[in-house]
């Protein structure tokens, strides 16, 4: 990982680490690659979610693009997974989002991908970098080669929710729909999406204000949906992150549907379609015992990376599987997309929801849950001592000395996430309160370790 790329672009809190000025010089940096691995002007397409600071970032970044001669697209508020898309469809160069997903609003973040819609490659990043980072001036173009902005583009949007719509075959008719929109870029494109079918679909938290973005709402805070889903009688309910690239659903009774089960009830319909290559769905290590149980008990593989949706999509690539994705809700369907699409992701399954004519709790139930804890530790993210903790011997032995405990009917998994200065513990076992247990002495021994 590079200093500035974490596993999902360059993140930080707006105004003390993610500034106009750092924004600028990422635009420079972007163009100049750009150009040096094209040999010519580079068109970049330019997409950001609904937070107060996405606006100012939107325009250091242009600024930055136009200063060393790239053409900027700006599509606006627009989801993570479309700008990916229109990167394709228009042929350019780049696409870059600005958006910190899940995040609170004053995070923000600038995520670039290549003219192909996939993340860039650790070569372009690692160039990239070194262009920001370095003291020397990056040289200005003038005259005839300073960039522009295009104007115009709303039909870009449109197109992206033309695309999306075009994903499915069923109308969903008989479905009565709630979808939580977290105050983010599903805002913009939701309702239009979903209005093509003859579900009905009522929307809540679509009203962003520029601080309200997964503010209590959204695919990281259900509660408030699955409460309304029981109350209003909806079939099923649906909710994305700020940058609408995840997607969690509620069923009739309110329990959650994550990632996993989303996988299972995907994977196990495209196989019965023989659209289900090579016969394997990919998870990360994070995904529960419940879908290695579920893909065992009906002939599937299940190839397991580490997490992140990126590490995901390079294994379904190097071997041509079509589904694939994270228990957090990051799915990624390879015969339709570059990379995962929360709303893309809420049709797939809503289809087979309808086709099944089955209520969404008996669809879910084919894939069992263990009772999970995830318990995120705070430690500093400089002088080094996160990786400290996670090299120790006495974590290393304390982790296999749980793993003993708990044998075949559990697990443990302690990770450092790429984005927050956080260690993250995660415990799986045949009880809450053994799994409770089991991962509070681990969270007390890291933060043992983290004050030595």
């Amino acid at each position: 990982m590079g200093k500035l790329f974490g596993t999902d672009g360059i993140r930080g809190v707006v105004g003390e680490n993610l500034t106009a000025e750092m924004a600028f010089r990422v635009g420079q940096a972007v163009a100049s690659a750009l150009e040096e691995e094209i040999g010519r002007r580079p068109v970049v397409v330019l997409g950001k979610d609904t937070r107060v600071s996405s606006d100012m970032l939107e325009s250091a970044l242009m600024a930055g693009i136009c200063d060393m001669g790239g053409d900027v697209k700006p599509v606006g508020t627009i989801p993570t997974p479309a700008v990916a898309y229109l990167a394709r469809q228009e042929r350019a160069d780049a696409g870059i989002v600005i958006s910190a997903s899940h995040n609170p609003y004053e995070h923000n973040g600038i995520k670039v991908f290549s003219g192909q819609g996939y993340k860039l490659s650790d070569e372009m990043e690692e160039r990239i970098e070194e262009k920001i980072l370095s003291e020397a001036p990056m040289k200005h173009r003038t005259r005839e080669r300073i960039g522009r902005r295009y104007h115009g583009m709303r039909q870009l949007k449109r197109d992206y929710i033309d695309f999306a719509a075009s994903t499915i075959e069923s109308d969903l008719a008989g479905l009565k729909i709630l979808a939580d929109c977290a105050n983010g870029a599903a805002s913009a494109t939701a309702p239009e999406l979903f209005g093509r079918f003859k579900a009905r679909t009522d929307f809540i938290s679509r009203d962003p204000d520029g601080l309200n973005i997964n503010n209590r709402c959204g695919s990281t805070h259900m509660e408030d949906l699955s409460s309304a889903v029981v109350k209003g009688g909806y079939d099923i309910g649906v909710a994305f992150d700020g940058d609408a690239d995840r997607c969690l659903l509620v069923d009739e009774q309110g329990g959650v549907i994550d990632g996993d089960k989303v996988m299972a009830v995907c994977a196990l319909d495209m196989k019965r379609r023989g659209q289900l290559n090579g016969n394997t769905v990919v998870a990360t290590v994070m995904s529960n015992l419940g879908l290695h149980e579920f893909c065992k008990n009906n002939g599937i593989d299940l190839v397991c990376t580490a997490v992140g949706d990126r590490n995901v999509l390079e294994e379904m690539l190097r071997r041509d599987y079509r589904i694939g994705g994270e228990q957090s809700g990051h799915t990624i369907f390879t015969g339709l997309e570059t990379t995962g699409d929360g709303q893309v992701t809420a049709l797939q399954f809503l289809q087979v929801l309808a086709r099944s004519g089955k209520k969404a709790s008996q669809l879910a139930a084919i894939c069992p849950s263990y009772p999970q804890v995830l318990i995120n530790v705070e430690v500093p993210h400089s002088g080094g001592v996160k990786e400290r903790i996670m090299e120790s011997r006495e974590l290393a032995d304390a982790v296999e000395r749980e793993e003993g405990i708990l044998g075949e009917g559990g697990r443990v998994l302690v990770r450092s996430s790429g984005t927050e200065a956080l260690i993250r513990v995660m415990v799986e076992a045949k009880t809450g309160q053994i799994a409770q247990e089991t991962a509070e002495r681990l969270v007390n021994l890291i933060k043992c370790l983290n004050f030595a």
